[in-house]
């Protein structure tokens, strides 16, 4: 069984990122020998990563009590981390809000950059990736057009995962699906996101492959 971990990052009903979650979540549960979770950083509400985990590592090494705060950063460090060590591929399903991605993700991020963890520094000081043996899919949304040469340095959510996740962690991309314009081009917005989703059905169709 190959474990396909979804890391789901919008709480919007009617958003498209969210559309293409649940397009993808439905396609890829029909293929044989794909266990698929989901990982909702918004329903988890992630504590913000800062002092708190220090307090709790330090607290917690010394036989400490921890309070509410460092109790739960704790949680969610080692709850993001269990997540993805657990996962085969990581698909990120997430909009491009205010030119970034949303600071939920931005948590699960943050929980799960470490060194030791998804990298580490060899005797020269040079950055080693430690996920090779991991895939990753990114399914995307944005309302405008960062596609152009003049637009693509202002996008700043689809461009982080890729370095972080391809770059640091070193998983291996598999396949992107973009969806943007929508909200630039209302009178085609239909037909884009219909298309765009019908793109993230194939991409699920086609795990048996990936993952073979």
């Amino acid at each position: 069984m190959t474990n396909v971990l979804v890391v789901k990052a919008n709480n919007r009903p009617d958003g498209v990122s969210t559309k293409m979650y649940e397009t993808f979540v439905a396609e890829a549960s029909k293929v044989a020998g794909v266990n698929v979770t989901t990982f909702d950083v918004f329903a988890e509400d992630l504590a913000y990563f800062g002092q708190d985990l220090f307090n709790a590592f330090g607290k917690a090494q010394a036989g400490e009590e921890l309070n509410e705060k460092e109790s739960a950063s704790l949680a969610a460090f080692n709850k993001s981390r269990e997540a993805l060590s657990a996962a085969d591929l990581v698909v990120f399903a997430f909009p491009l809000w205010n030119l970034t991605i949303p600071a939920a993700l931005q948590s699960f991020i943050d929980y799960t950059y470490g060194a030791g963890y998804s990298f580490k520094y060899d005797e020269n000081g040079n950055l080693v990736s430690l996920m090779t043996d991991k895939k990753y899919i990114v399914l995307s949304a944005r309302g405008g057009i960062y596609s152009t040469p003049e637009t693509a340095p202002m996008e700043m959510a689809a461009t982080y995962i890729n370095t972080v996740i391809g770059g640091v962690y070193g998983m291996q991309k598999v396949d992107e699906v973009i969806i943007e314009g929508h909200n630039a081009n209302p009178a085609e917005a239909e037909n884009i996101i219909a298309a765009g989703l019908e793109k993230v059905k194939e991409v699920a169709q086609k795990l048996e492959t990936v993952l073979a």
